[in-house]
């Protein structure tokens, strides 16, 4: 098998046909047998293009993950794990950190069809050229027994609260906090930690800024920095961040702290206040009341409450992150506040919950994850200030 594929694989992109996401096909289990990982599934690929193409020589360029032969031992053919392994020696494969990251930046600089089974939902900030995408991406399909066929690959478009909630995935993944079934090991994710050297402050929920979430190590919370085990130092505090958007453009991301009530308005006169007025011009800061919106967190979770003079307007981003239509925001009243959720304070200017979650915040959503009972259309969560 390996003679065969040899001759179709480029050394370089700007010699290849086609780009392949090696560590996507070879560990796909829809077609190429049950094996974990297999190098079969290329050779299916290639077969699948020179029929495509009816050019035998069709050549391609290979991207793998470093992790894709880290695992050799989930390739049950002998013979596959010293091929890949002499592939990427000769240059015939590309082994990165990040194949993800590299193939994008290869197909958006060139343009090149890429044969993989990944939306990429993770990517779409720094690669918005993905949404919408119909033409250049194609996902091989089993067909009758033994074969492939690629079939264009619809990317379609997510939404902000989507693409959010895919990469907080990623991340969980790289530092081995997710489960078998793809669900945040929440025991570790809702609880803070600390380093045992004392000099180490990556952990520290109390030093302020961004705080490192642990490695698993044989399912050990672990720092990355000592390579020690991570002592339990309690359940992480909450926390959530929101941005503002001004006639699409966000102009302003805020995070709000555990226990916090920060008032949000033209000049709410508060320490730990969201002053909007040197944000906005005159004439929208005039139609925004001093003090117009009140949000609390309590367990990471938010609840956000009208008290303008004007009036607001809020609406509901749904399971998918689909945005609901705009309803009414009665003055005093509570609403829960989640990932994606929009408040117009005056048109064109939106305060949103951003889909990125704090750790707490991810603990406590992955928890009630299929047990949260829908709540009726303007019906408010029982959660109040105090």
């Amino acid at each position: 098998m390996e003679h065969s594929i040899d001759r179709n694989l480029a050394t370089s992109a700007d010699r290849a046909d086609y780009l392949v996401e090696l560590s996507n096909i070879v560990r796909r289990t829809d077609f190429g047998g049950p094996a974990p990982r297999s190098l079969h599934r290329l050779g299916l690929v290639v077969d699948a293009l020179v029929r495509l193409t009816g050019d035998r020589h069709v050549a391609v360029y290979c991207v793998a993950d470093r992790s894709l032969l880290g695992g050799r031992r989930e390739f049950t053919e002998p013979g596959d794990a010293p091929t890949l392994a002499r592939w990427v020696a000769e240059g015939l494969v590309e082994e990165v950190p990040d194949a993800d990251e590299r193939v994008l930046e290869i197909a958006g600089m060139t343009g090149i069809q890429v044969v993989t089974g990944d939306y990429y939902d993770d990517h779409r900030i720094e690669h918005p050229w993905i949404q919408g995408n119909t033409w250049q991406f194609l996902r091989p399909e089993a067909v009758g027994r033994g074969a492939v066929r690629l079939a264009p690959l619809d990317m379609g478009h997510r939404t902000g609260a989507e693409i959010s909630k895919k990469m907080e995935l990623s991340v969980l993944k790289k530092q081995g906090l997710l489960t078998a079934a793809r669900k945040p090991l929440v025991e570790v994710v809702g609880r803070a930690w600390r380093c045992p050297d004392a000099r180490c402050s990556l952990y520290s929920v109390h030093r302020g800024g961004r705080v490192m979430l642990p490695r698993m190590r044989g399912g050990v919370p672990t720092c990355e920095l000592h390579g020690a085990p991570l002592l339990d130092d309690g359940a992480r505090p909450g926390a959530a961040q929101v941005k503002l958007v001004l006639d699409g453009e966000c102009v302003g991301r805020y995070t709000l702290d555990e226990g916090a009530h920060t008032e949000v308005g033209r000049a709410p006169g508060t320490a730990d206040g969201i002053a909007l007025a040197g944000l906005l011009p005159a004439e929208r800061a005039a139609r925004v009341s001093r003090r117009h919106l009140l949000l609390a967190v309590r367990g990471g979770a938010v609840v956000v409450r009208d008290t303008s003079t004007y009036g607001s307007r809020i609406r509901v981003a749904g399971r998918r992150g689909h945005l609901g239509p705009w309803e009414p925001f009665a003055a005093g009243a509570d609403r829960p506040f989640r990932p994606g959720d929009e408040v117009e304070l005056t048109p064109g200017l939106v305060l949103t919950r951003s889909g990125r979650r704090f750790p707490a915040e991810l603990a406590g959503a992955w928890r009630a994850e299929g047990a949260r009972t829908p709540l009726p259309p303007g019906a408010a969560e029982p959660t109040r200030f105090v």
